[in-house]
């Protein structure tokens, strides 16, 4: 009898540690968002090579028709929805394994909303680089900078409220590409109005962009497409 109880015990503990071993392994499965994973898992689905040219981020790529928007099938939308840095970096494999021969980036805003330190998200950035760059340095790599935000709506306050760190993140990032020798793109001169908060006439909810909010970003890329 002693021995059933022992062995009854032992395969208790035994179905409690394996119970804690798959929530553990279901937890780093699930470190971002469910539509991340659904957006990832049909970019795996989908080849690049290397003529296409990728445009990488969060919900702002997301967003845009690129492919319309500049009349080029070779041009690739791989943004997702609430992406970070970390998030970028994880799915990098997927998109280096083209070796595209472009990658516009945008990315950050999310991990400001979320309350990140200017120097973590621009050290996330900078690994995203170092990253392409090893893993297929015949892409060339376009880094654009943060987008301002606006809290005229009361809408995303935590990333509209932190509007004033942005110029910060986008001066390191700049310092970043003449490190690294790829090219920045200065989207925020652009949008910013003299109160240092998005334009809205570019924006309907103080975060994302309208059609004309494309459009006219559209115009600031042509020449680094072409």
């Amino acid at each position: 009898m002693k021995k059933i109880k022992k062995y009854l015990i032992f395969f208790c503990l035994l179905f409690i540690f394996i119970l804690n071993i798959n929530a553990q392994e279901k937890q780093k499965k699930r470190l971002y968002s469910t539509y991340y994973y659904q957006r990832a898992s049909l970019f795996e689905t989908l080849s690049t090579d290397s003529t296409d040219i990728i445009f990488l981020g969060n919900s702002i790529t997301n967003g845009g028709e690129w492919c319309e928007l500049f009349h080029d099938i070779h041009i690739k939308n791989r943004g997702i929805s609430g992406d970070t840095t970390c998030g970028v970096y994880d799915r990098l494999g997927v998109i280096l394994k083209g070796k595209p021969a472009k990658i516009f980036l945008l990315i950050g805003i999310n991990d400001l909303g979320r309350g990140e330190k200017v120097e973590n998200i621009v050290y996330g950035i900078e690994l995203i680089i170092k990253k392409i760059k090893i893993d297929s340095p015949s892409t060339k790599i376009y880094l654009q900078s943060i987008l301002p935000t606006n809290d005229y709506y009361g809408k995303f306050k935590g990333h509209t409220s932190r509007f004033y760190l942005i110029p910060d993140i986008n001066k390191k990032l700049k310092s970043i590409t003449n490190c690294e020798k790829v090219t920045y793109i200065d989207l925020y001169c652009h949008f910013v109005n003299e109160e240092g908060k998005m334009n809205l006439k570019y924006s309907n909810d103080g975060l994302h962009l309208l059609g004309k909010g494309y459009q006219y970003w559209v115009s600031l890329l042509e020449q680094y497409i072409n």
